[in-house]
């Protein structure tokens, strides 16, 4: 369980990184439903994650002797290729010169969302996002080709969407314990991810497309 682990937490990091969904909670946290919104959110990414994980550890992609199998090994090679392909468009988009970092229309609404609508943004983000969606699935793979118990395999999905839910925990908690102490902090976090959002999806997209894609191709060799 250990090595699967460890093998898996690269993934779950990449998960955590996620600015858009970072800076959609904080916005939360400033509006007039802030606790409702915010824990209804949390709430929808961890479902949407264990969800989107649940369905590949359900399917299985090991191969008789429980290891990874010659179409695990593929997906995981599409998955590091899709990555790549999104890191150029990041970098090739970013903000340059005097261009400031624009918001995806939706988040201007944020102040309008009820309980439901942030938890379904929120498991949208996490499990049809194509970069949490290939984590997961590249994550899972591992898991069921580890040779572990089903017992184990959930345990370690279970310890995936922890980690991969601490960065969209900690503004919720931080609000919750808090208060109005935490705003000026969690304002500069939002303004700094927005400002950078598209530098740090571009070499999160190189660093994990490069790992997962190597991953790939250790299974086929």
């Amino acid at each position: 369980m250990g090595s699967a682990i460890g093998e898996i937490l690269g993934n779950a990091v990449g998960v955590a990184i996620s600015p858009v969904p970072i800076i959609a909670v904080i916005l939360m946290l400033f509006s007039a439903r802030a606790v409702a919104n915010s824990l209804s959110f949390l709430l929808g990414w961890i479902v949407g994650l264990s969800l989107a994980g649940g369905v590949v550890l359900a399917i299985g992609l090991e191969d008789s002797a429980g290891e990874e199998s010659t179409a695990s090994g593929w997906l995981k090679i599409v998955i590091g290729v899709l990555f790549l392909g999104l890191a150029w468009r990041n970098w090739t988009s970013r903000p340059t010169g005097d261009d400031e970092p624009e918001m995806p229309g939706w988040m201007a609404t944020i102040d309008d969302f009820g309980a439901a609508k942030s938890f379904g943004l929120a498991f949208l983000l996490a499990a049809v996002n194509p970069k949490n969606l290939g984590l997961t699935i590249a994550a899972v793979v591992t898991i069921t080709g580890s040779g572990l118990s089903s017992g184990g395999e959930i345990g370690t999905l279970a310890l995936f969407v922890a980690i991969a839910s601490i960065t969209v925990a900690i503004p919720v908690l931080a609000n919750l314990i808090l208060g109005d102490k935490a705003e000026e902090s969690l304002n500069t976090m939002k303004e700094w991810l927005l400002a950078n959002n598209n530098v740090v999806m571009t070499v999160l997209f190189v660093v994990l497309g490069t790992k997962v894609l190597g991953a790939g191709i250790a299974v086929l060799a």
